[in-house]
């Protein structure tokens, strides 16, 4: 399998569950088209991602993911500064905010599935709510760098779990790669998982 990431906690989780992969990350453009819905933004970008990685690999496997958090429906992206990441982070304090997590898998075209390439994709949505910390905190959190290449300006999977009272969904979700969802599209593409060695691929 090919992971259309450089993300190393997709990386990570590939590793946990053995799924045998290497990396060739896209460098398409990630812009919100006018009036997308975030959910949509999500799954278009993973599609995008995944379909601009198996042009240049074919005859390959290829998983490509979006993540993005969101509050009252507004995406919250990447901050661009430690001014950014302090406004974002005194938003989200104290409050519920949503990650919505896409994943599309690419089957390419072999004799055993089809003749066709086909794409399998799906998104997991999680409900994270963080605990009141005070602008003071937010600011000691941005200087350890954590936040600076993160969509909403915190990393669950890092220090910014002390930001977090509760999460509702998957945690994998929130990290960047929901694994119940993936094992799903795995199962929808003919290739069930299994524990240990994973099957070579077609």
């Amino acid at each position: 399998m090919i992971l259309a990431s450089t993300s190393p906690r997709r990386a990570s989780i590939l590793g946990i569950l053995r799924i045998p992969f290497e990396v060739d990350p896209p460098s398409g453009p990630e812009v919100v088209r006018s009036g997308e819905p975030p959910l949509e933004y999500a799954l278009r970008l993973s599609r995008e991602k995944a379909r601009e990685v198996a042009a240049r690999r074919p005859g390959r496997w290829v998983l490509a993911g979006d993540t993005i958090v969101t509050l009252d429906g507004e995406i919250l992206g990447k901050p661009q500064s430690a001014d950014h990441a302090l406004r974002m982070l005194l938003r989200l304090q104290g409050r519920t905010h949503h990650v919505i997590s896409a994943l599309s898998l690419i089957r390419p075209a072999t004799e055993r599935f089809s003749r066709k390439e086909a794409v399998f994709a799906g998104t997991e949505t999680t409900a994270v709510t963080f605990r009141s910390f005070g602008r003071k905190a937010a600011r000691a959190y941005i200087r350890t760098g954590e936040p600076d290449d993160k969509a909403g300006a915190y990393g669950i999977q890092g220090m910014g779990a002390a930001l977090v009272r509760r999460i509702e969904g998957d945690y994998g979700g929130v990290v960047g790669l929901p694994v119940p969802l993936l094992l799903d599209l795995l199962g929808q593409a003919g290739r069930p998982y299994r524990f240990g060695a994973q099957p070579k691929a077609d």
